[in-house]
């Protein structure tokens, strides 16, 4: 009898643990929240510490799919709880298609900047297009515009390993942010300085098809034309644009990858620049959960840590960095066209 008594609770108790393991594992089940996402953000996403302060604080797992910023206001978004563009253009192209969504916010910042190697950088400092300040490097914007509008060859300013014309290498301005942001950027250097209004893109329109018209083929993702510059050496991209924190979370993500290349890259800030600012749109409850857990004090640290994306106000940089050069404010900032004008650059050069 004694047994049966001993054996009846040993099944009890076994039976009770099971339960409350099967309860815990129920209760702490994520919601999976799906949604579209600029290429640069991928490695932002997939960080296993920011993934488990999302499902271990706020129950939740965010699933995405890669999209260019203004290619997925235009997707199918059936299903699909947020948007993860990086400009407020997107949000604007977006309530202009859509309305307005349940809730948007900026989560993280970063500025356009420029990738080249170290024999153009020489050359552009000789020319007195690029200055270095402090580790830091310049690049005046007017000077390169002038460069490439008069259609200089590199081999005129004495980079003989190169062929063809000075250019900027970028993402097409009519699916990708970084693209449309330099293209915006061009734009006031085009137009003197001054922010363009649509009475001034008869003049400035042409001359950005120009530029633009002898790129050729165009990435659609700044991750993509990222990883190009730095597969493809100084030969097939002289210089490229995209976003500042690429390089930082390169260095901090593949060290030893970095490692054999940081003595020749350089980031070279424009002078002036332009923010893209990385805003979340959330499409449904779901994607409002995330856009809220986003902001998570300790998710906006590793945001800047290992990612490189400026979350701090008025975007100075805060600890120690892996990689030399960086800017440690952003001072020379020009302003985006807005929504009307950006909208029919963008189709202009589509």
């Amino acid at each position: 009898m004694r047994k049966k008594v001993i054996g009846l609770l040993l099944l009890t108790a076994i039976m009770l643990v099971s339960g409350g393991i099967y309860l815990l594992g129920q209760r702490k089940q994520a919601v999976t929240v799906s949604g579209y996402l600029g290429g640069e953000k991928i490695g932002f996403f997939e960080d296993e510490e920011i993934a488990d302060i999302l499902k271990e604080r706020y129950g939740l797992e965010a699933d995405y799919s890669k999209a260019g910023s203004l290619d997925m206001i235009t997707a199918d978004l059936e299903g699909r709880d947020y948007l993860f563009p990086s400009s407020s253009i997107a949000l604007e192209y977006y309530e202009d298609l859509h309305g307005k969504p349940l809730q948007n916010e900026t989560i993280l910042n970063t500025p356009i900047v420029l990738y080249t190697h170290r024999i153009v950088l020489d050359a552009l400092v000789e020319q007195g297009a690029a200055e270095t300040v402090e580790d830091v490097n310049y690049v005046d914007m007017n000077k390169l515009v002038d460069l490439i509008q008069k259609e200089i060859h590199w081999k005129d300013i004495g980079v003989e390993e190169l062929y063809g014309k000075v250019s900027v290498d970028t993402t097409d301005p009519a699916s990708s942010n970084s693209g449309n942001m330099f293209a915006a950027l061009l734009a006031d250097i085009l137009n003197g300085g001054e922010t363009p209004t649509q009475a001034d893109l008869g003049e400035v329109l042409p001359k950005l098809q120009d530029i633009f018209g002898k790129l050729g083929y165009m990435e659609t993702s700044s991750a993509d034309l990222f990883s190009q510059f730095l597969k493809m050496g100084v030969g097939a991209t002289p210089i490229a644009a995209g976003y500042e924190s690429q390089i930082i979370e390169y260095a901090v993500m593949e060290p030893e990858d970095y490692q054999a290349v940081k003595d020749d890259i350089v980031i070279l800030y424009p002078t002036p620049t332009v923010w893209s600012t990385h805003v979340m749109i959330a499409l449904d409850e779901n994607g409002q959960a995330l856009l809220e857990a986003l902001l998570d004090e300790e998710i906006q640290e590793l945001a800047w840590d290992r990612h490189g994306f400026r979350t701090e106000s008025g975007g100075s940089i805060q600890g120690d960095l892996p990689v030399s050069g960086i800017a440690p404010s952003i001072t020379s900032v020009a302003p985006i066209p807005d929504y009307e004008v950006m909208k029919q650059i963008i189709d202009g050069l589509a």
